[in-house]
């Protein structure tokens, strides 16, 4: 599983960075977090594939969140796309790309499932459970919770070999059955198998002043994706706009216990002095990183 920063910017494009867009990478499916404008461009330099991306999370309708996502939405249909894309988003998302699409005369050759988000909601969607929550940002804006299935530990090969049960097909029916066979007797599985491993946990957190549901989302999480629009000198002037500093997720790190932070949404005011953004967050959270366009982090899962 990796995630691929398409965009880091906040507000407007700059030189360095491109507004808001994240891709998840899985060996099933590609996911994207947010649309802003030029993200097309952005995939021509990287591995995505537009018509291999099966689900868009939109956390909130501002501009540089969502202006890049009809021309997607074309593009993948004239690289042959073809199958489901669901889009998840605020209510007025469906309103929006209903009439763009129309006044436009975009014509898609797949379907288009458009699925608008409600507070403290849970929804199954691919193998993953996507829990939501309302953000603290001056327009509505959400938060998405990522969490995988529990995956069956690893195969005691040693009690095996006790019994003298031999390795192959068996051992594949043992981690995906509940129960097997061998010689005449029944064994249950789990007495062969180690302690589960607990699913990935992710939080992909949109444009938001730090409250109790970016902690609630972040819960333990391996994985934390904040905003870090503003240095901590302009604590005041973020909280006026709606946004978060760098100190201020990596207290939201801290708080929900999440294990690394991930900074995005960078303004361009920042230009040649980044990095102070990260120091900031370091200073609270150790495990805290700024990313950068076409920047990736891998994680198992």
């Amino acid at each position: 599983m990796e995630f691929y920063f398409l965009g880091t910017g906040a507000g407007m494009p700059s030189k360095q960075r491109n507004v808001s867009s994240i891709a998840l990478l899985h060996p099933k499916m590609t996911w994207l977090f947010d649309c802003g404008e030029a993200t097309q461009h952005q995939m021509l330099h990287s591995p995505i594939k537009p018509r291999k991306v099966s689900t868009i999370f939109i956390t909130h309708l501002h501009g540089d969140h969502i202006f890049g996502l009809p021309g997607f939405i074309s593009t993948r249909a004239a690289l042959e796309g073809t199958t489901l894309l669901t889009i998840y988003g605020p209510k007025g998302l469906k309103e929006w790309l209903d009439a763009t699409l129309r006044v436009t005369g975009t014509y898609l050759r797949y379907p288009l499932d458009i699925i608008e988000v409600e507070a403290s909601r849970t929804y199954e969607h691919e193998g993953f459970r996507i829990t939501v929550e309302e953000l603290e940002h001056r327009f509505p804006a959400f938060g998405y919770r990522i969490e995988g299935e529990e995956e069956k530990g690893a195969l005691l090969v040693e009690e095996l070999k006790r019994l003298d049960i031999p390795s192959g097909p068996l051992y594949r029916q043992i981690k995906q059955e509940p129960t097997f066979v061998f010689e005449g007797t029944e064994y249950q599985s789990a007495d062969f198998l180690g302690a589960p491993k607990p699913g990935v946990k992710i939080a992909v957190l949109g444009d938001t002043v730090p409250c109790d549901n970016s902690i609630r989302l972040a819960d333990q999480v391996d994985l934390l994706i904040h905003e870090a629009t503003f240095a901590d000198s302009e604590q005041d002037h973020a909280g006026r706009f709606g946004h978060s500093t760098a100190r201020q997720a990596a207290e939201i790190a801290v708080q929900a216990q999440a294990k690394k932070l991930l900074l995005t949404h960078i303004s361009a005011r920042y230009v040649d002095q980044e990095q102070r953004l990260e120091t900031e967050a370091r200073e609270v959270f150790p495990e805290s990183y700024l990313m950068m366009d076409h920047q990736s982090v891998v994680m198992k899962g």
